[in-house]
């Protein structure tokens, strides 16, 4: 017979939600799923690998703590990238295309984290991508100096905080596309990458483009549909 001093059980938790990954979106669309993993507890991001382990599927992570990353690291081999973030399963593939397709400009070395991940993203897709760091309008010799090989590339990944006066100044400056990405690095009425974003879509310069602030994921997926 139940004690009737016993407390009664409380609710019973919300069930795990059914994971159902989009193994087709590269077929349609020319970029596979990514896993953004914020709001996604460990078991949740273990189904996912359990998942592409038996397709022998390859998948990039967005978002991955490192306590979630330590987390999975017993159970499945994790290129793992604390600055940014992100995580590969299945390994890197041969990046092919020539190096003057994709570059990524910075900023401020506190850029570095959104960088990092476009970075990656591209690399997952086969493109190596080289990066032109601390090169913002603060010190706008630094962008002069650069400005003649950033106009080799078709496509420019800029990102910056602050003021965000960086995405203007380059898009007057080279023939690309300039895919603008705010960073949410700045104070006051630049807190959270509020002003840059603004600055992005208000821009007088032709020819830039604007992702979310820190959507260095959705400005690779972007540069990778431009030049094809």
């Amino acid at each position: 017979m139940a004690d009737p001093s016993a407390p009664a059980p409380g609710p019973a938790g919300p069930p795990d939600p059914a994971i159902r990954m989009d193994w087709q979106r590269r077929a349609r669309t020319g970029i596979p799923e990514a896993v953004f993993c914020e709001g996604k507890t460990p078991d949740h991001i273990r189904a996912i690998l359990t998942q592409a382990r038996d397709r022998q599927a390859r998948l990039f992570l967005t978002r991955l703590t490192a306590p979630a990353h330590d987390a999975l690291a017993g159970d499945f081999a994790l290129d793992y990238c604390p600055l940014s973030r992100t995580a590969v399963f299945g390994g890197w593939p041969q990046a092919e295309l020539r190096s003057d397709q994709v570059a990524l400009v910075s900023a401020g070395t506190s850029d570095m984290p959104v960088v990092e991940e476009a970075r990656r993203a591209l690399a997952f897709h086969g493109i190596a991508a080289p990066v032109f760091a601390d090169i913002g309008v603060a010190g706008l010799w630094r962008l002069m100096d650069a400005a003649e090989e950033l106009a080799r590339f078709r496509v420019l990944i800029a990102v910056a905080g602050m003021e965000g006066a960086l995405f203007s100044a380059l898009a007057g400056l080279v023939p690309g596309v300039v895919i603008a990405v705010p960073s949410p690095v700045g104070y006051g009425v630049s807190a959270g990458g509020q002003a840059a974003l603004t600055a992005a879509l208000a821009s007088c310069a032709p020819g830039v483009l604007a992702v979310n602030i820190g959507n260095g994921f959705g400005a690779a997926a972007a540069a990778c549909k431009i030049i094809g």
